[in-house]
């Protein structure tokens, strides 16, 4: 029986993180809308670096402009970090 290949897990785990980040943060501007709340539109968009930037980098722009591993991990790193700012900035900033 051949096993499946860890790549393609990785993948995939990644795809449903990237598509839960999108509703989650979907949600979160919904809110935002709604309610006028400039805390809630920084807590969907830290939410979209964290979740969803990450995988547009490795699965989307890694490939397409041959980026290398370190490049790679840079951009997710500054994805996450971005990501974390913007919400420390939703619970505390606004």
């Amino acid at each position: 029986m051949a096993g499946v290949d860890p790549g393609t897990i990785a993948a995939i785990a990644a795809g449903g993180t990237a598509a839960a980040g999108s509703v989650v943060a979907a949600l979160a501007y919904r809110g935002a809308r709604r309610n006028d709340s400039a805390a809630m539109r920084y807590l969907a968009v830290g939410i979209a670096c964290i979740a969803v930037l990450p995988f547009g980098f490795l699965y989307g722009l890694m490939p397409l402009l041959a980026l290398s591993d370190a490049q790679s991990l840079l951009a997710v790193s500054l994805a996450n970090v971005a990501g974390l700012l913007a919400i420390l900035y939703s619970l505390d900033g606004t």
